[in-house]
């Protein structure tokens, strides 16, 4: 999956670009409006995050060139008018900085799955999972897991490379109004490194949670 980062602070594209880089998307920078849309012209993307306070073009200008490509617009102006603007010409989302960079990857993942560019599957180490039919496959068999461990899994590998806490694992997974024990975490990423041999995989990060690591 291919992201164009259109914003001129480049500490802040900088941070956006390695976050999205580390699960796995493959990112190009743009500093203003015109370099954005020589890129737009010259290249095929499939999600825009686009500022709007841009030098030589603004974003509603860039939007206008970019010929239907999913976009979020990413953008410190907060104001109703300019969220109602940007959504009306067609946008599919729109983010206020700050913002966490989970929430990012979870819009963008968003967007990419309703506009069907997210792919049906994904394969590592022998692992396939099938986020449609919701199955994991382990060197071309279906492994049996029960719901919670496909959804665990699921979570791992949408937000892989990144180290996710015992507690956002268990609001991911078992939702917000889970009231059980924090160790269930543990006790399913056990099962999941045992059934499909991914205890090299699924890393420990000590005094925190797991990640996905995947290179």
């Amino acid at each position: 999956m291919k992201i164009l980062i259109v914003e001129d602070d480049e500490m802040i594209a900088d941070v956006i670009s390695r976050g999205l880089s580390r699960a796995g998307y493959q990112c190009l920078c743009a500093y203003d409006g015109l370099e954005a849309a020589g890129l737009l012209e010259d290249h095929r993307y499939d999600l825009i995050l686009l500022d709007i306070m841009l030098p030589g073009a603004d974003g509603f200008e860039v939007y206008q060139t970019a010929e239907h490509v999913p976009t979020i617009f990413l953008t410190a102006k907060g104001g109703l008018s300019d969220r109602v603007r940007g959504l009306r010409m067609g946008a599919d989302d729109y983010i206020v900085k700050p913002f966490e960079m989970l929430e990012l990857l979870a819009r963008v993942e968003a967007v990419l799955r309703r506009t069907r560019k997210s792919g049906t599957d994904f394969v590592f180490y022998g692992v396939r999972i099938d986020f449609e039919s919701r199955t994991i496959e382990k060197d071309g068999q279906e492994t049996e897991c029960t719901p919670r461990e496909y959804e665990l899994l699921e979570t791992l590998v949408k937000n892989r490379n990144i180290a996710l806490s015992r507690e956002r694992l268990l609001d991911l997974v078992w939702g917000y109004d889970y009231e059980g024990d924090i160790r269930t975490v543990d006790v399913h990423i056990q099962k999941l490194r045992k059934k499909l041999g991914l205890e090299d995989c699924i890393k420990t990060v000590y005094k925190l949670g797991y990640r996905l690591e995947i290179k």
